[in-house]
């Protein structure tokens, strides 16, 4: 069964590490949802708009903690495990680290009473964690809610799904501490209208411009031109920054903290 059909086929989503912006993906979801009732849970910093209609949760973390939420994941959705893992979530502050991904506790319980019901259950892991530089650890983490959950994992990256596949040796390392991003931050995004960065009021409030202003995007020695577009239905300090699907900008992990510029005329 190729990853369209096993989606297509079930009755539960979890999302996570991924904007849904395929829109194979998002049709296959969306079908899931009107032909079979299934509840799908999206998890990312940003919310897409497009699919609130169709989500029965959104569970919205921070920048940096797909490590911890990955954790919480584990905890919520497995059992059998050994010793060695049982040990290990036993020693983990979950509320602790809840508080530090700002995503609830009380969240990763509801979306487990969802899914209890459930025959088909589908985990979608996304590219957002390829270039996490916990991403060893996030691995085992992943490899392990599919060797002790009943969930059926759909890995959008083929590298990162071959990592997950192979990894049988279980050798966890402490949670390392979230490290804050903080001020204005873009997520890449590969789009053919590839010319613009996408934001909220808040973040074009923040970065004194305004919708349809040229601007730079500057991280550390990289500047890019880009039209700053605002979009109503987006919320916070993250703006999405669409790139060509060779583009090598702003290397490693997908989301970067910037500094906004306005062209002069």
């Amino acid at each position: 069964m190729n990853n369209t059909e096993q989606i297509l086929n079930s009755d539960f989503i979890i999302s996570f590490g991924t904007f849904i912006e395929d829109e194979k993906l998002n049709d296959s979801i969306l079908e899931a949802v009107k032909n079979n009732g299934a509840k799908f849970v999206y998890m990312h910093p940003i919310d897409n708009f497009s699919l609130k209609p169709f989500y029965s949760q959104l569970i919205k973390y921070e920048v940096g903690s797909e490590e911890g939420v990955s954790a919480l994941l584990l905890n919520s959705f497995t059992s059998n495990c050994d010793e060695n893992i049982k040990n290990y979530l036993d020693d983990l502050d979950l509320g602790y680290v809840s508080a530090e991904s700002s995503a609830g506790e009380e969240e990763f319980e509801e979306a487990f009473e969802n899914s209890l019901k459930a025959k088909v259950k589908t985990f979608i892991i996304g590219d957002d964690l390829i270039n996490h530089e916990r991403v060893e650890n996030i691995i085992q983490l992943l490899a392990l809610i599919k060797k002790y959950s009943d969930f059926n994992l759909v890995v959008l990256n083929e590298d990162l799904a071959q990592k997950i596949d192979s990894c049988k040796n279980f050798d966890l390392k402490e949670l390392e501490e979230l490290k804050s991003f903080n001020g204005t931050l873009v997520y890449k995004l590969i789009d053919e209208k590839n010319d613009e960065l996408i934001a909220s009021q808040t973040f074009a409030n923040i970065s004194k411009v305004s919708n349809g202003n040229e601007i730079f995007v500057i991280s550390k020695n990289e500047r890019i031109k880009r039209v700053l577009k605002i979009d109503e239905n987006l919320h916070g300090t993250i703006a999405i920054l669409k790139i060509k699907n060779n583009e090598n900008i702003f290397d490693g992990y997908k989301y970067k903290q910037v500094k906004i510029e306005k062209v002069e005329a």
